[in-house]
């Protein structure tokens, strides 16, 4: 046998064929690396959907890399000599290759990335870590961004990508945003009328072929036990279909997007979102390719400006930002717990058995898709998650399990910063709450519902104004030293201590299960 000059490592997310682990490579020389393993859907107790979908796109992949002529060595879950995990799969395969070098692109988990480093040191092995290209922008270039400030916000690291990369920019430098401003939140984030959100465009749906129900059999078998459902299975598991899924979004949903991206509807999961997080996150899709369809739908007249930068800032901004993040905060930010949060997460978050329209209707879509709009995850189930008080650490585990396009460096500072303020402020400027009345505002969820949104105490009040109330008045001191929430927690004043009581109470009584 030759010798093995790099094993190239490649993991569920990372299903590009232009990366750059693949520089240089020489198919006389290198080979490719992939396993699939238990322990990726065990270690969270990961939906049926979302690892089927890892794992009907690595296999597809696979079939990619032999087309292009790059040898390969693929262990699947139910091959005999699967070891269950990363780091002891990687080891037997090494003492079978006996490669002289080990090369991969950078992980987007933490976890992965230190199994893989303690088997290349346990094996004296160079490991060489290349940047991962998909990304606008490097974790250097983040940390330099960082440097010296008190605070980060999303905003001036937006406007800064916006400027280094060109996009949506005019006059004669290039410096000033396209339309005079650089969000247009104004025009947006409005709710469906009385009517509903009307006619909307059907769901780009990729029947499973044959290999990928091949592995909806075998997660049926292995991974019965765990949440969710197959039988509406339908996500992009190849780069020719994310290409079709993002073409679709940008001529049918994309004119809207921006509109409505807000908005909620009872049965309506897929509205006029992009649906393209998935692709994306298992590198199907470059983030360039994203933003530069959608500038174009604007360039052509086809999308309006503010639905187009809507989408933008999503991408460019925010999806950036938080993997920034990730890497220049871990391992420390996984465990933060700034609100000093112990409850456990409901049992019905992996059921859906509850009495509240919104989160019966949330988490319905989310057991049988792996998928829910942002805010889906912020708005309903994060905030409920952040006003009952859960373990941060809990929900982060919920929500990596759950969704098809949750990878720990993008799903990790959405759900501890953004969604449950566990960073104590450094991702999000205040925690998102809010009363029932919110989710009345954005959805008619409130119409067919037992609880009464405007009622904070009573049989009948809504378990979101309660628990906004009780919110405000547990955290006081430290909320009203922020300008944010400081009129939000002037309200709490208002309330006489027998006001103050019932509400305790009635929290208590939500926390104790006797009302869901």
């Amino acid at each position: 046998m030759a010798e093995l000059r790099h094993l190239v490592l490649v993991l569920g997310d990372q299903l590009d064929l232009d990366a750059a682990a693949f520089d240089g490579f020489d198919a006389a020389r290198d080979a490719v690396w992939m396993a699939e393993v238990a322990e990726e859907s065990t270690h969270v107790w990961s939906s049926k959907p979302r690892t089927a979908l890892f794992l009907a796109a690595m296999r597809h992949f696979a079939q990619a890399l032999r087309a292009a002529g790059r040898p390969l060595h693929y262990t699947p879950l139910d091959d005999h000599a699967n070891h269950g995990s990363l780091h002891a799969q990687l080891h037997a395969d090494i003492d079978r290759l006996r490669p002289a070098r080990l090369v991969m692109t950078a992980p987007g988990d933490w976890r992965v990335l230190q199994a893989i480093q303690a088997v290349a040191q346990a094996r004296g092995l160079p490991l060489d870590i290349r940047e991962d290209r998909h990304f606008y922008c490097s974790v250097r270039e983040f940390a330099a961004h960082a440097r010296g400030r008190k605070s980060l916000r999303m905003e001036y690291f937006y406007r800064e990508m916006r400027k280094r990369h060109g996009v949506l920019m005019r006059g004669a430098r290039g410096d000033e945003p396209e339309g005079g401003q650089w969000n247009y939140d104004e025009d947006n984030r409005e709710p469906f009328g009385a009517a509903g959100p009307g006619d909307v465009p059907p769901r780009a749906v990729f029947e499973p072929d044959t290999l990928t129900r091949e592995v909806i059999a075998l997660v049926e078998q292995r991974f019965g036990a765990h949440p969710g459902r197959l039988d509406t299975f339908a996500w992009p598991v190849t780069r020719d279909q994310a290409l079709v899924a993002l073409q679709r979004f940008v001529t049918e949903r994309l004119p809207l997007f921006g509109r409505y991206q807000d908005a909620m509807w009872p049965g309506e999961p897929w509205l006029y979102h992009a649906h393209l997080s998935a692709a994306l996150n298992l590198k199907l899709l470059n983030p360039r390719e994203v933003v530069d369809a959608a500038v174009a739908a604007y360039r052509a007249g086809a999308a309006p400006l503010a639905s187009v930068e809507g989408f933008v800032r999503q991408i460019l901004g925010w999806r950036e930002y938080v993997r920034g993040i990730y890497w220049t905060r871990m391992p420390g930010y996984a465990e933060l717990n700034a609100l000093d949060a112990h409850e456990d997460l409901p049992a019905w978050y992996w059921t859906g058995a509850t009495d509240m329209a919104c989160l019966r209707d949330a988490l319905a879509q989310t057991l049988e898709h792996g998928y829910a709009h942002h805010i889906q995850r912020l708005m309903v189930t994060g905030l409920y998650a952040l006003m009952y008080g859960v373990r941060p650490q809990q929900v982060h585990a919920w929500y990596l399990a759950v969704y098809v396009d949750a990878v720990e460096w993008v799903e990790l500072p959405n759900t501890l910063g953004m969604s449950q303020y566990a960073d104590g402020g450094l991702l999000a400027s205040k925690p998102y709450v809010a009363t029932g009345k919110y989710i009345q505002r954005m959805s008619p969820h409130c119409e067919a519902c037992r609880y009464d949104p405007a009622q904070r105490t009573g049989d009948t009040a809504c378990p979101f104004t309660t628990l906004y109330w009780e919110f405000l008045m547990r955290h006081e001191t430290r909320l009203a030293a922020n300008p944010r929430m400081a009129l939000q927690v002037k309200n709490v004043a208002r309330l006489d201590d027998a006001q103050k009581q019932a509400i305790r109470e009635r929290a208590a009584a939500i926390r104790r299960g006797e009302v869901a």
